[in-house]
C-alpha cells in the first residue's frame, strides 16, 4: 500500500514538472497541482482499502 502511494504520488510530481518545462513556465502550476491532485488520490485510495479490510 504505502508502495502504491508513493507511486501516486511521484507519478504526480513527476508529471507535473515534465509539463511545467514543456510549457516553460515561470510559476510551477501544473506542478502544484499534480501534487495536489496526487496526494488527495493516493489518500482516496488508503482511505478505501483502509475501509475495505
Amino acid at each position: 500500500m504505502a508502495v502504491q502511494m508513493a507511486a501516486i504520488i511521484v507519478g504526480g510530481v513527476l508529471g507535473g514538472i515534465q509539463l511545467d518545462k514543456w510549457l516553460k513556465l515561470k510559476f510551477p502550476v501544473f506542478t502544484l497541482v499534480l501534487t495536489l491532485l496526487s496526494v488527495f488520490l493516493a489518500m482516496y485510495y488508503f482511505i478505501k482499502d483502509v475501509i475495505k479490510k
